[in-house]
Formats: C-alpha cells, sequence, structure tokens
C-alpha cells in the first residue's frame, strides 16, 4: 500500500522546507540532505527505540524505493543515519533528490500514522516543529472530532 499520498507529500516538503530555510531546489551535501530523519529519530528513539525507528526507517526507505528506484542504493545504518548516496549512478538532479526527500518522508509519515496512530503521530510532530500547521492535515483513521494543533 502507498502511504505517500499527495497530501503526506505536500506536507512533508512543508517540513523539509522548514528544516533547511525554505530553499528546498538548493544543491545540498547529499547525505547530510536529510535534516527532518534526524529530529525524527531523536524524538522516535525515545517513543519505539533505536531498533523500532531503524527498522520504521528502513521500511519506509524500501517502500520510497519503489517508486524511485535511485532511492534503492541507499541503506539506513545503525545510527539511523542514511549511507550510499555516493553509490547512485548516476547522481539524482536536485529536483529529482528534492522528490526523493519527500516521498521518504511521506512514507515514514504514513507509516507512523498506521503503527501509532494519527493523534500521536501529530502530537510527535507539533513536539518537533511546535510552529508548523498540521490542521489541514488529515491523517486519517482518527476521530473526525479530535482536534489536532
Amino acid at each position: 500500500m502507498n502511504r505517500a499520498t499527495p497530501q503526506m507529500r505536500a506536507f512533508a516538503r512543508r517540513l523539509i522546507a522548514r528544516e533547511i530555510g525554505g530553499n528546498i531546489s538548493s544543491e545540498t551535501n547529499l547525505p547530510a540532505a536529510f535534516p527532518v530523519s534526524d529530529k525524527l529519530c531523536s524524538q522516535l528513539t525515545t517513543l519505539i527505540g533505536s531498533s523500532g525507528f531503524r527498522a520504521l526507517f528502513s521500511r519506509a526507505l524500501a517502500l520510497a524505493s519503489a517508486e524511485l528506484p535511485w532511492l534503492r542504493a541507499v541503506r539506513v545504518k545503525v545510527d539511523g543515519a542514511l549511507e550510499g548516496f555516493e553509490k547512485i549512478q548516476p547522481q539524482p538532479t536536485p529536483g529529482e533528490f528534492l522528490e526523493g526527500r519527500e516521498v521518504l518522508l511521506a512514507q515514514l509519515l504514513g507509516l507512523l500514522v498506521t503503527f501509532i496512530g494519527p493523534a500521536l503521530t501529530s502530537r510527535v510532530v507539533t513536539e518537533i516543529w511546535p510552529k508548523i500547521l498540521i490542521s489541514d492535515l488529515d491523517l486519517g483513521n482518527g476521530d473526525k472530532n479530535e482536534k489536532t494543533k
């Protein structure tokens, strides 16, 4: 099942833009270009442990790789960081790389909604990014009367 819905991808793009100062088309150092995953790793490790985060992130990477085959060269290291960007041939363009970041984050957020639920996913996201508006994001599965901030 594809959890990288257009709405989740748009939300992922907003988070990425927030992390890199709004310049989402900038060429960045590839291994350091997934700053959102670092913040999520820290928060989620507390919630589900380091092995749980690695498993979840690895699954999100596998799902994203089905959509973007160039991501197949990338692996999740023991510490939750990504490696293998130097093996990607040909190297993705900045636009392709941005799409990879979006799809990977959208898959990760979709898996979080599935495993810990929309309310807890919203809480995790707002704890990391308190100024991000998620009220317009329908994470699904939740009580229609439940409000997220």
